[in-house]
């Protein structure tokens, strides 16, 4: 088929890319001329582990074009919309470009996280647009992609929601999608509305359940419990599970949290309203100071002066981006109190270069062992692999005091101390 798949977000360009892969002839359609120039040449713009190769395949195939151009035709148009929750406006655009080919038919599949109800009203756009003969409908098929594993959540996909009020539409959508729905049918089909709101419900319930384990990790703290057994023990349950049970200083990144506060405003705006999700957020908003919390009552609130060493910028391990990361709260409070940062990440320090500007009190370090130099203690906030094994001996003797402050639990507390190390973990 010839396909179009229109946005700049990372669920574009894994959605443009693996259609290719599967024979289809696609049309990546962005909105900036700096987008365009760098898809040409194969870069994508996220750094997503292997998109750059897939996109670069798939582009000297051939079965993949870039374009800041999309010139419906009267041939049957096919688009996969994903565009940013901001993007309405460029969505409702498309449509108008649409309307000037009333007699083909249309297949919108929106993947954009819009608030719920848009599918349904891009489509009554369509139908309003189009003559009386054609076929033109919207399907909601939401974005399910992790950061780090995007490729794999696209191209082997656990699970897949689909809203749609057409059976057209449905079995249209199932031949595109076939090659990527082979082992078991994963397809769910719902209402439009319904796919859209099941998205965000399950941002949601991920959301509830970091936010409980890091209530419960600061209650262990204070009976003088190990979190990590209980994590084990409440993930045994399999009415629960071990998913997303791991404690930390707090979860960040654009599209989780933004569709946790989207879910949040939705329930606001229906006069629902939702105490648990405000709680969520709030939680995880006082977890990201945890570390900093720590650090303030070991060193008797004298931190003016001092230098911490940071392992870890990126919201999470795979990523270059830092939107709404913990690392954020905690160094705005370490310059508050007069200290100053030496920091380490394998990706994401363009990003907070880019966020902090040129301070004399944030030091970017080549190596993780760089950050330590002279440093009063070590935070761990992101729980990069590279992290997780490394010369404890070397840490202790570049550490003008042993203290390290493990915000992934990623360190055996006693195996640690055993080494002369004081050890703070999360509930440890």
């Amino acid at each position: 088929m010839h396909l179009v798949v229109a946005g700049s977000s990372l669920c574009a360009q894994v959605t443009a890319a693996a259609l290719a892969s599967t024979g289809h002839e696609v049309l990546l359609y962005v909105d900036e001329a700096r987008h365009l120039h760098s898809l040409e040449q194969g870069n994508s713009l996220w750094r997503e582990p292997g998109l750059d190769a897939f996109l670069s395949e798939q582009l000297n195939s051939g079965r993949l074009t870039v374009s800041l151009n999309y010139k419906p035709s009267n041939n049957p148009q096919r688009i996969f919309l994903a565009m940013a929750p901001n993007q309405q406006d460029e969505a409702a655009l498309l449509i108008k470009k649409l309307a000037k080919v009333p007699e083909a038919d249309v297949l919108l599949i929106n993947q954009s996280t819009f608030p719920v109800g848009t599918t349904e009203y891009l489509e009554a756009l369509l139908q309003t647009s189009g003559s009386s003969s054609a076929k033109r409908f919207a399907v909601s098929l939401p974005d399910l992609m992790q950061e780090g594993s995007a490729i794999a959540g696209f191209t082997r996909p656990n699970h897949l929601l689909l809203g749609s009020s057409s059976d057209w539409a449905e079995a249209e959508v199932r031949e595109i999608l076939r090659p990527f729905n082979r082992r078991r049918d994963n397809l769910m089909v719902m209402t439009p509305r319904e796919a859209e709101f099941t998205k965000l419900a399950i941002t949601g319930m991920l959301a509830t359940r970091l936010s409980f384990m890091n209530d419960m990790a600061n209650l262990a703290d204070s009976l003088q419990v190990d979190i990590e057994k209980v994590r084990q023990g409440v993930g045994s349950d399999q009415r629960i599970g071990e998913h997303y049970l791991y404690p930390g200083c707090g979860f960040g990144g654009l599209s989780f949290s933004r569709d946790v506060m989207s879910l949040a405003h939705s329930l606001e705006s229906s006069g629902v309203g939702s105490d648990l999700l405000e709680e969520v957020l709030s939680i995880n908003e006082r977890q990201k100071e945890l570390l900093f919390r720590k650090l303030w009552d070991y060193f008797k609130t004298d931190l003016k002066g001092r230098t911490f060493a940071i392992w870890g910028a990126a919201f999470k391990p795979g990523s270059d981006r830092i939107d709404n990361a913990p690392v954020l709260r905690l160094l705005q409070a370490l310059w508050a109190q007069g200290a100053k940062v030496k920091i380490h990440d394998p990706k994401a320090m363009p990003a907070l270069s880019d966020w902090a500007g040129k301070r004399d009190d944030l030091e970017f370090c080549d190596t993780p062992y760089d950050a330590l130099k002279e440093a009063d203690a070590l935070l761990l906030v992101t729980e990069w692999k590279a992290y997780w094994t490394p010369d404890f001996e070397e840490i202790k003797n570049s550490l003008k005091q042993p203290v390290i402050l493990d915000g992934r639990n990623i360190y055996d507390p006693a195996y640690v101390r055993s080494l002369g190390f004081t050890y703070f973990g999360v509930g440890r």
